[in-house]
């Protein structure tokens, strides 16, 4: 049975991670007979989000206690996540992503990348372990590793910033999956298109199909 780590950065598409997005690559993941572990940053995160106003709160929250409610509190922190005991890694996507596990958000393409999630990802690459990442999350693949291909979708800003990285953008539609085999690095839109849950489903369902079959 081959071994996921899904790492997460909080919970709730403004502050957080992208609920749909991680709950449906679970349970792609369980469904197509892999297993997967959680793990999240424990720090606080970049801020927090009243998501039935869209306006920021005056209180602060810890990405890896926020990511735990999606996990039903079976998660670990992120320096405890050893590549060496998975077959593949996941990223979901949500503002959280652009915010607690780097700066896109705040600063686009001059962004930093939290030290555990680059030691983490540069590790996995290293180990030619297959990296999957969903959304917003591909920025993070297109800093750290030059000329990876990927896709965000068909955002022109974002893509523009990617490839001001040194990646090749793909533009992409729902449940469509980008394959770098050079850099063993898929990736696929979800909520960066206007998507429904059926078409979240048709992705996460795709990316981890594509990754389990790459492992052949």
């Amino acid at each position: 049975m081959k071994k996921f780590a899904v790492i997460l950065a909080g919970c709730g598409v403004y502050d957080g991670a992208e609920i749909h997005e991680a709950t449906l690559s679970m349970l792609a993941i369980a469904q197509q007979g892999a297993s997967y572990a959680l793990f999240a940053p424990d720090k606080p995160q970049h801020h927090v989000v009243n998501h039935l106003t869209g306006e920021v709160m005056p209180e602060t929250r810890n990405v890896l206690v926020e990511s735990a409610r999606i996990a039903r509190g079976q998660i670990r922190p992120l320096t405890q996540l050893s590549v060496g005991e998975f077959d593949a890694l996941m990223l979901p996507g949500g503002f959280g992503v652009a915010k607690n596990l780097c700066t896109f958000a705040m600063e686009g393409d001059a962004m930093t990348i939290d030290p555990e999630v680059e030691r983490v990802l540069k590790a996995a690459h290293a180990a030619g372990i297959p990296i999957g990442a969903l959304c917003i999350s591909p920025v993070i693949l297109a800093r750290l590793f030059s000329g990876a291909m990927l896709t965000i979708g068909q955002d022109k800003g974002t893509a523009t910033a990617v490839e001001s990285m040194g990646a090749r953008h793909m533009l992409t539609s729902h449940g469509e999956v980008t394959i770098d085999e050079r850099n063993k690095l898929f990736t696929t839109p979800c909520y960066m298109l206007d998507a429904r849950i059926t078409d979240i489903a048709d992705g996460a369902s795709h990316i981890v199909r594509a990754m389990l079959d790459f492992m052949q």
